[in-house]
């Protein structure tokens, strides 16, 4: 111990001596705060949407769904009030529910859910708020009640049509809660949507109501956790391209410290002592950063989250709240994170000062010396890492689970992480290679070798670099890919050029009305229903499936893409058209294991219907399981009601969609949602398609900034030892602008080598995407896209980002004055 000095002052004395470093260093100061600023904001910003989207999740399904089963009609029509009262009548236990939507003045529209708070089972969080017989009394006698989300209480309050409201913060956003009365008055309707019944209640149910467990029911939260894993998994990688600036900031003040801790333990400061002021260092470091980094992260959510909202609305139908709701463990984990990866980014730095030798006192760092031997552990870690991914692949590139999705990033973060730690080894042995070949060109031999010289300090940055580029590609690729099968999957699908959707009563008639038209050419008729599912044993699996009734016309046949069938293409579809045959979508063939040969056992109102498969085909979006089989086999067998009809119409000058339209609203009052054009369904679901996917091309550009903003921090922090690099050769005659394009060519060949090797792990990424994430999250596989297009603009980005990092380094050394290049060549 220093003499005169206690322990409480030694360490003040140490902490303060070493930050001195950065008050005559404050560009390395502002790289540490900036990598901790922008890894924690883009990393906080993802957390903040996804906790006020999982709050929006939990009040959801704490509503009905999570907790009681439904009662509803096969062919999927309202109940009628008689249905309830006979059931009630026998002894069931049902309770009626009424939905629909409200449109309130403005834009606001509002979920409103009616209830019979005497007859709602007792598990319901909403029967349980009406426990109190006050609160009862002022439910269901005038002026009534009604409890409203608080994000919409405001703009409820104006409308004169609602009862007195109550703002409660456990109803999801956009709903309105009431009595059944209220609701239906609210609604113009006398129907009821479905029963609710306490689960384990027996029913004895007529043949044409069907009961869903509450447990099949899939709730907002499961259908969306591949989304917000997605969202995740790009926070995670832009918080580690930014960690990447700290560890590049905390490893270049290590190196010029040295010599200042040295002298202080050849003075007497313990060891320990010196660890303590470091990691003292490093909490002060990441406490800023990280509160930095969460505000920042906040307002980025606010930016992003409209967005977000929207996706999951369009993709889920799935209410999230426009406003941030962040739980206190938010602020606390982006905190714990930040300081998390900035000890871990640390750790190097501390284990090297606590087995400092003072006998190596003004001993320079001996970059070259240890260079070969710490790429040797590189190699040997990422060849481990690369390994595990492979295997990884091999083992889910077959089958792919939903329950094996968190091994799906694993993989793509061993891939990741193990090619990053190659690309050191591969840069110095592809720069080795060229020098060798260059010999006759002194300059470019100097600038190769000096370029290997700088890999320890370069490499961090660089392998940002990489995982951006990487990223870009590898998402973009799916993006583009999904975009590509999208498009073509709608023109396959969307076959007719108007699609009429009319009543019940009003169908046979519009039928008859549209085969007199000299335009129509065919009607496809469309017809929906659910049907309980059964196992081998014929016993109820407790989940229904989703029927989808078609028209097997030639013009269908054409176009309709099927996966895989029995036989042929064309033998599937007459087994559909005349056999008890069915199609089914990827997604229930991949949960269900199932394949064409096999049969699918439904419950039906006359019975068992057993069908076999007949093929497969791609549904791509749709989360759930589904069957097709012909619209009047469906009505049979099912008693699906009348659906939608698309009108196909004759390839001739005459036709007209406009005047069928037209007509349409003119004979029977069809307008609006009734008749859709096909280019405005396709239009909306582009518009759809291109939400869902904003936020990932907003974080890929974040990342993609971050890690140009990692190299550009390095060349500043590091320009001063530049300068006194180079002072030499301008000593020796090259001139400054030789220097300067040297030292910009340097980068850029570095940046270009680097989006070389971004290209295999760019296409190896949309491979793991398309063909393990995606399965694994939503059930069906994409087709993998590489575009030349996006590969070209790869390497055309990584040039672009190293050359505007060089930019502003190659300006001062342009700007220094001929003394100070003097007085570095001295010193050097």
């Amino acid at each position: 111990m220093m003499p005169g000095i206690g322990n409480t002052g030694l360490l003040r004395t140490t902490w303060l001596t070493l930050f001195s470093h950065y008050r005559r260093h404050p560009g390395q100061l502002a790289m540490l705060l900036l990598g901790l600023w922008v890894a924690s904001a883009l990393w906080s910003g993802v957390q903040a949407i996804n906790a006020s989207a999982r709050d929006s999740y939990a009040r959801a399904e704490a509503l009905f769904s999570a907790s009681l089963d439904s009662v509803t009609r096969r062919d999927n029509q309202p109940l009628s009030l008689e249905d309830y009262l006979a059931l009630r009548r026998a002894g069931m236990p049902v309770s009626p529910l009424v939905e629909g939507e409200l449109s309130l003045s403005g834009e606001t529209t509002l979920r409103v859910i009616g209830i019979d708070p005497l007859t709602l089972p007792g598990e319901s969080s909403l029967a349980r708020q009406q426990s109190d017989a006050s609160a009862l009394r002022d439910w269901i006698l005038p002026p009534y009640r009604a409890r409203i989300a608080p994000e919409q209480a405001k703009a409820a309050r104006d409308d004169p049509r609602l009862p007195p409201l109550e703002a409660d913060p456990n109803l999801p956003p956009g709903t309105l809660v009431t009595d059944i009365g209220v609701a239906q008055r609210l609604l113009n309707v006398e129907t009821l949507s479905r029963l609710v019944v306490a689960p384990g209640r027996a029913l004895d149910l007529p043949p044409y109501l069907v009961r869903q467990l509450a447990a099949a029911l899939a709730s907002p939260g499961q259908l969306t956790d591949s989304f917000h894993l997605n969202l995740t998994a790009m926070g995670l990688l832009a918080l580690i391209v930014g960690l990447f600036i700290v560890h590049a900031a905390l490893g270049l003040a290590l190196e010029q410290r040295l010599g200042m801790l040295r002298t202080l333990r050849a003075l007497g400061v313990p060891g320990r002592t010196l660890v303590i002021a470091l990691a003292l260092e490093l909490l002060a470091f990441g406490l800023l950063g990280a509160v930095l980094g969460i505000v920042s992260g906040v307002g980025l959510a606010r930016l992003l989250l409209p967005d977000v909202a929207a996706s999951l609305d369009a993709l889920y139908d799935t209410d999230v709240a426009s406003n941030l709701a962040l739980p206190w463990y938010y602020w606390l984990g982006g905190l714990a994170v930040t300081l998390g990866g900035l000890f871990s980014a640390g750790l190097g730095m501390l284990w090297r000062a606590s087995r400092l030798d003072i006998l190596a006192l003004g001993k320079a760092q001996a970059w070259r010396a240890r260079l070969h031997r710490q790429l040797r552990l590189q190699v040997a870690v990422g060849a481990v890492l690369l390994g595990i991914a492979a295997w990884l692949g091999w083992r889910l590139g077959h089958q792919p689970a939903p329950q094996e999705l968190a091994l799906g990033f694993a993989m793509v973060a061993a891939l990741l992480l193990g090619a990053s730690l190659w690309l050191p080894s591969l840069l110095a042995g592809g720069l080795g290679l060229l020098s060798r070949r260059l010999h006759s060109r002194p300059h470019l031999q100097w600038a190769l070798a000096d370029l290997q010289l700088q890999l320890p300090r370069l490499q961090l940055p660089m392998m940002a670099l990489l995982l951006a580029l990487s990223a870009n590609l590898g998402v973009g690729s799916m993006v583009g890919g999904f975009r590509l099968t999208f498009l073509d999957w709608l023109d396959q699908r969307l076959l007719a050029d108007l699609y009429v959707r009319p009543s019940e009563v009003q169908h046979a008639d519009v039928v008859a009305w549209l085969e007199g038209q000299d335009e129509v050419q065919v009607l496809l008729e469309a017809r929906h229903a659910e049907a309980p599912l059964l196992n081998v044993e014929g016993q109820d699996t407790g989940r229904s499936l989703a029927l989808f009734g078609i028209t097997p016309a030639p013009v269908m046949r054409q176009s309709w893409p099927l996966l895989e069938s029995a036989t042929d293409r064309e033998a599937a579809w007459q087994a559909l058209a005349a056999g008890d045959a069915v199609f089914i979508n990827e997604q229930l063939a991949r949960r269900d294991g199932l394949a064409p040969g096999d049969t699918l056992r439904l419950r039906g109102p006359q019975g068992v219907v057993t069908p076999t498969i007949a093929a497969i085909y791609p549904d791509y979006g749709n989360p759930r399981g589904e069957a097709v089989l012909p619209a009047s086999r469906l009505a049979d067998q099912f008693a699906a009601p009348p659906g939608s009809l698309g009108v196909v119409l004759s390839p001739l000058p005459s036709r007209d969609v406009t005047r069928i339209q037209a007509a349409l609203g003119e004979r029977f009052g069809l307008s609006g949602d009734a008749v859709v054009d096909q280019r405005a369904v396709k239009h909306t679901a582009t518009e759809v398609f291109e939400r869902t996917f904003a936020i990932t091309q907003a974080l890929n550009a974040l990342t993609l900034a971050v890690a140009g903003l990692a190299l550009l921090t390095t060349l500043l922090a590091q320009a001063g030892a530049r300068r006194a690099q180079l002072a030499p050769l301008w000593a020796l005659g090259v001139s400054r602008r030789q220097l300067v394009g040297l030292q910009f060519g340097q980068l850029v060949s570095a940046a270009a080598g680097t989006a070389l090797l971004a290209v295999p792990l760019g296409i190896g990424l949309a491979w793991a995407l398309v063909s393990v994430i995606n399965v694994a999250a939503f059930g069906w596989r994409l087709p993998l896209h590489v575009f030349p297009g996006q590969v070209a603009m790869t390497i055309v980005l990584a040039v672009v980002v190293a050359g505007l990092a060089a930019l502003l380094p190659a300006w001062r050394l342009w700007r220094v004055p001929p003394r100070q290049l003097l007085q570095e060549f001295a010193a050097a």
